[in-house]
C-alpha cells in the first residue's frame, strides 16, 4: 500500500469518508429521473470517485459496504440528485442476502436554480459576461455545480452535528 506523501499527512481527516469494513451491503440504485446520473463513491480520502452511470429509469445492482457513502450526480450538468430524498446515502447492515432499493430522484429546485441550469445550457461559458442581466446572476451562473463545494458543505453539517452532540452530553 503506498504511502501518504507530507502534505497528505498534514491534511485533517475529512468527515466524509469511507470507513474500513468488511460488511457487505447489496443495494439496487434506481434511477427514477428523466436524467441520466453518475454514481460516485466517496472514497477513504474523502474524495469523489465516479462509479457509474445510470441511464432514466433504469438500475443497477451494487455490491458496497457499510459505512461507504455515495453521491448521485446528473451526467451532463453535474447537478446534484436526491438519493433516497437525502444528498448522501450511506448503506446500512441489513440481514443476510437482502438488497436495499436505493431511489434517486431530481431535487425540487427553485425557480431561479432552474432557470441557471437552462441558461448554463443555452449559452456558452465564456458569453456569460455579454448578457444583460445584473452581474450577481453573471456570478451565479459562472459558479457551476461542484461536489467538492457539496462535501466541504456537507462536512460542516456533520461537524456542528457533532458539536452539538458534544455540548448536549456535557451538559
Amino acid at each position: 500500500m503506498p504511502q501518504p506523501d507530507e502534505a497528505e499527512r498534514q491534511q485533517p481527516l475529512r468527515l466524509v469518508r469511507s470507513l474500513i469494513s468488511r460488511i457487505q451491503a447489496h443495494v439496487v440504485f434506481c434511477n427514477r429521473s428523466p436524467r441520466i446520473v453518475k454514481l460516485i463513491w466517496i472514497d477513504f480520502r474523502g474524495e469523489p470517485q465516479s462509479y457509474a452511470e445510470l441511464q432514466p429509469l433504469t438500475g443497477k445492482r451494487i455490491s458496497t459496504y457499510v459505512g461507504h457513502p455515495w453521491m448521485f450526480r446528473d451526467a451532463q450538468s453535474d447537478d446534484p440528485m436526491l438519493v433516497n430524498s437525502k444528498e448522501m446515502y450511506l448503506p446500512r447492515a441489513v440481514e443476510r442476502g437482502q438488497v436495499s432499493m436505493v431511489n434517486i430522484t431530481l431535487p425540487v429546485f427553485s425557480l431561479r436554480e432552474r432557470c441557471l441550469q437552462v441558461v448554463r445550457q443555452l449559452v456558452r461559458t465564456e458569453d456569460f459576461p455579454r448578457l444583460e442581466i445584473a452581474r450577481c446572476l453573471q456570478e451565479d451562473l459562472a459558479q457551476r455545480p461542484d461536489i467538492h463545494a457539496d462535501l466541504r458543505r456537507i462536512s460542516q453539517k456533520v461537524e456542528q452535528r457533532l458539536l452539538q452532540n458534544r455540548e448536549t452530553q456535557n451538559s
